[in-house]
């Protein structure tokens, strides 16, 4: 059904006549007629009772419905552009961002933090949740944008953020703590602090060190890279981290040694799923935190 007829039988409806109405309308008396004329051919259904020229025309039953039900849908149609106006200008609505435990301080903060200067109606849901589980909340619509490790596939798309390399957190007292740079063979088999296994950082160290010859022979589970440290520190084991994060909660009982780049790199991006179309809020914050992190911004889609 065509909005603009049902707007043209308002018109006529609120006008009295067809004469006043396509000075409000902005048509030819005819124009206005044939307008009408159609709606009720669609219709099947006479709407108004036309007398002679320069008479109040008056609604039929079936006019008093569709007169009712237009307004109401003119009326939603109106609330409804509003809505979406107020949506592409990000003076309204939700952006579910779920942030990886390890490096979105560093790393997002800053962008996370301008974007609430600039679009304080947009209201952000930070959701702190592991690699695995970032994936899968994609996959469920419970969060639109997620940073962690991943490769880009036909499901998810997004922007590499940042390569860091990684180190071997060690005691002070430890052998190979004077060393230069360590590579994953000179690491015999020993104690691990790790990652809980919904890191994908404990995947990625598991594989390479199993890879290298060198798998823990005990693991310590960690939660939080601070609490880790702090087992090294204490003797537990040695821990495998990314340089950004081992930097940040250093202890002076501690060393970080890089590993080599050859058998071990961190490398975190922003991402989402590439079949489902971004939000306005999500391309808003997407292109921000590419221009914060980037000399030259990359296209956000």
């Amino acid at each position: 059904m065509n909005l603009k007829a049902l707007h043209h039988f308002i018109h006529v409806v609120d006008a009295g006549g067809f004469a006043k109405a396509s000075k409000v309308a902005f048509l030819t008396q005819p124009a206005l007629s044939k307008s009408i004329s159609l709606l009720e051919g669609e219709l099947e259904m006479v709407l108004l009772e036309r007398g002679k020229r320069g008479t109040q025309v008056k609604m039929t039953a079936a006019g008093e419905i569709v007169y009712r039900y237009a307004q109401s849908l003119l009326s939603g149609r109106k609330q409804m552009l509003r809505e979406l106006d107020s949506l592409r200008n990000l003076d309204s609505g939700t952006l579910r961002l779920g942030l990886a435990p390890l490096g979105s301080a560093e790393l997002f903060a800053p962008a996370i933090a301008k974007f609430r200067q600039m679009h304080p109606k947009v209201e952000l849901q930070l959701l702190v949740r592991g690699g695995v589980e970032q994936t899968l909340a994609l996959q469920k619509d419970e969060i639109e944008l997620a940073t962690g490790i991943i490769d880009f596939n036909d499901e998810f798309d997004g922007l590499r953020v940042r390569e860091e390399p990684m180190v071997v957190v060690l005691p002070k007292t430890h052998p190979l703590s004077t060393k230069n740079e360590l590579h994953l063979y000179d690491i015999k088999p020993q104690a691990q602090v790790m990652f809980e296994r919904e890191y994908t950082l404990y995947e990625m160290v598991l594989d390479a060190c199993e890879k290298a010859g060198v798998g823990p022979t005990e693991i310590t589970r960690v939660s939080h890279a601070d609490f880790g440290i702090a087992l090294v520190a204490a003797g537990t084991g040695i821990m495998i981290l990314p340089q950004i994060i081992a930097e940040r909660y250093r202890v002076d009982a501690v060393v970080n040694v890089p590993l080599s780049t050859d058998d071990l790199v961190w490398e975190l991006s922003l991402f989402w799923n590439k079949n489902k179309p971004l939000s306005f809020a999500a391309k808003a914050m997407a292109s921000l935190i590419n221009e914060h992190l980037f000399s030259e911004p990359l296209k956000v889609s």
